[in-house]
């Protein structure tokens, strides 16, 4: 990264944190006093007189003083607290509120970039010339919850220069750089908790961060507070209590996760964090109930590994499908996920033939989200269509030519200061009426498993029309045309139970209203069973009879059948999920 000046270093990394009102979301008092009581008790302070605590992003303080109180209930020794801001008002409320309740605490707050800070201590990379290197300062305590900003908020020049400076790779958001910087300014044997989305422990954008944690810190404890709503703001939050590295050898870590379930509950708590100090299934005040589970974190720590609670049961229970596992969904072919149209009013409608003008004459029909079903997707009263501007010339994808096709050029006309206005379209070199994400043509006339993205249930279904699959789906073709029987054995492992409980030991990532995410780098990796096998053949045989069957009373006994045999074929029993 070339050499910039301090001032400018300070204007773009303020203006990323005022982004978004700052990424900003202040800490509940309940979380704040969970974090700082996990810090204290993991503390091992060194035998000088000062305590030097930091918060890197103060807000209106509620972290510091949740762990001031408890440092001024141990023996006496001075405080000193360092903290940042880019909200000159946020500083003075944090400043008013803390020398009110502990008026012997030396406060160095600063309205300004704690990333600022860390760069101006040397950065944090081998190539970071940012500025002269000085002695780095060091804290014995840390309590954060950085701003999270993503880099479509950033913008893509200031997410490079983001990662340059903190040795970070893939997509980046501002609480990535925010750990590092805490892992640089942390004393060996000093301790943070930090609270973070639990978005990097499950997605390929976040491996970087992942293997950095493990490098910089050595972590101690991790929480998945998943769907707890503890914020106002629609994010999962994790929790990580972590030490700095000081030569010694560190344990595994502890991992504990508490999600929504409908299981019946065996234990009551007054609030989700209370809960954490028990397993299994709890019922809190409100009348929700949640699961929670207490393991260690999966120690392969192999480059791109998703961070999973891992147990001596949940190890078992893999360990025996891999037993049973002749390959994955990855090797049957490539998952794709559906075009993207960036302009889905223009291209797709269901209501082209009410149109004043004519038709135009490229339109195919299209699968979305909507018409999900298990097995086979659900009749719709209005078909939605496509306007599909791309063929394949000489086995190369490109735009149509729309002299050749003029109801489709009218059409398009009537909307060409919309799509002009995808500015990044004519940017990367398109044409205007070229739709963002295409696919090739060719490719949807062969047998494909489509699913959802977003669900509760996993929805997988076999389109046999030839239909363009929507950027709300993904979808799978076979590479070898004579294997298609692996798409329904596909079909019938992906919508069982058993898959749903293989996703929660694996990956574990699950949204709102236990909702799972359904993406490529999680699917490519479910098992599929010896297809030579008769329990195999007999489950792709049923698999096709559901899809003729689906939604019938009929089908309802043959998907259950299906699910048991699932579970067969994987070595085990079925299994209640806890969804």
């Amino acid at each position: 990264m070339e050499t910039i000046a301090r001032s400018q270093v300070a204007k773009r990394y303020q203006l990323v944190t005022e982004e978004k009102a700052g990424g900003a979301t202040y800490t509940p008092h309940l979380l704040a006093d969970f974090v700082a009581e996990k810090i204290v008790s993991c503390a091992r302070f060194e035998t000088k007189n000062t305590i030097r605590v930091l918060d890197p992003a103060v807000g209106d303080g509620e972290l510091l003083l949740s762990l001031l109180t408890r440092l001024c209930t141990h023996p006496q020794r001075p405080i000193e607290v360092h903290g940042f801001d880019t909200d000159e008002e946020a500083i003075c409320e944090a400043r008013r509120r803390i020398s009110a309740s502990f008026p012997q605490v030396t406060l160095q707050l600063e309205v300004g970039s704690f990333l600022e800070f860390v760069l101006e201590q040397g950065g944090v990379s081998a190539t970071s010339t940012l500025f002269a290197p000085r002695e780095t300062e060091r804290f014995d305590l840390i309590i954060a919850n950085p701003p999270y900003v993503r880099t479509q908020i950033m913008g893509a020049d200031q997410a490079q220069e983001l990662a340059s400076a903190f040795g970070l790779s893939g997509r980046v958001d501002l609480y990535h750089a925010f750990l590092i910087g805490m892992a640089q300014v942390l004393r060996p044997g000093g301790t943070a908790g930090i609270i973070v989305s639990n978005r990097f422990m499950t997605t390929k954008g976040g491996a970087g961060v992942r293997a950095a944690l493990r490098n910089r810190f050595s972590l101690r404890h991790i929480w998945d507070l998943g769907d707890t709503k503890l914020f106002n703001a629609a994010v999962l939050p994790a929790v990580i209590l972590a030490n700095g590295r000081n030569g010694v050898a560190s344990a595994v870590p502890e991992f504990s996760s508490i999600y929504e379930t409908t299981e019946p509950a065996i234990n009551e708590a007054a609030n989700p964090l209370a809960a954490l100090a028990i397993t299994g299934p709890i019922s809190i005040s409100d009348g929700r109930r949640f699961r929670v589970q207490h393991g260690t974190l999966d120690g392969s720590g192999a480059p791109g590994d998703v961070w999973r609670l891992a147990t001596d049961s949940s190890d078992a229970w893999l360990a025996t499908v891999r037993n049973h596992t002749w390959s994955s969904f990855k090797n049957i072919g490539k998952i794709r996920v559906g075009v993207k149209t960036c302009a889905d009013h223009v291209f797709i409608r269901s209501d082209w033939e009410n149109m004043e003008q004519e038709r135009p004459e490229l339109l195919r029909p299209v699968t979305t989200h909507h018409i999900a079903g298990r097995f086979r997707a659900v009749s719709s009263k209005k078909q939605r269509l496509i306007l599909y501007p791309h063929e394949t010339v000489q086995k190369q994808r490109q735009a149509i030519d729309l002299t050749r096709y003029p109801k489709t050029r009218t059409y398009l006309e009537t909307h060409r200061a919309t799509l002009e206005g995808r500015t990044y379209v004519i940017e990367g070199g398109r044409l205007w009426y070229e739709i963002w994400v295409p696919q090739d043509p060719e490719s949807w006339a062969a047998p494909k498993l489509v699913f959802k993205d977003i669900s509760e249930r996993p929805t997988f279904w076999l389109d046999l029309d030839g239909t363009v699959v929507n950027g709300d789906c993904y979808w799978l073709t076979c590479d070898h045309p004579d294997q298609e029987d692996l798409l329904w054995l596909a079909a019938a492992v992906a919508n069982s139970t058993f898959a749903e409980t293989f996703y929660d030991h694996r990956f574990n990532n699950k949204l709102y209203a236990r909702r799972r995410r359904f993406i490529t780098q999680y699917v490519e990796q479910f098992p599929l069973p010896n297809p030579e096998t008769a329990l195999a053949r007999s489950i792709v045989a049923d698999a096709k009879a559901m899809y003729e069957a689906a939604g019938s009373f009929a089908g309802q006994a043959l998907e259950a059948k299906l699910d048991r045999s699932v579970w067969r074929a994987f070595g085990l029993l079925i299994e209640e999920v806890g969804r």
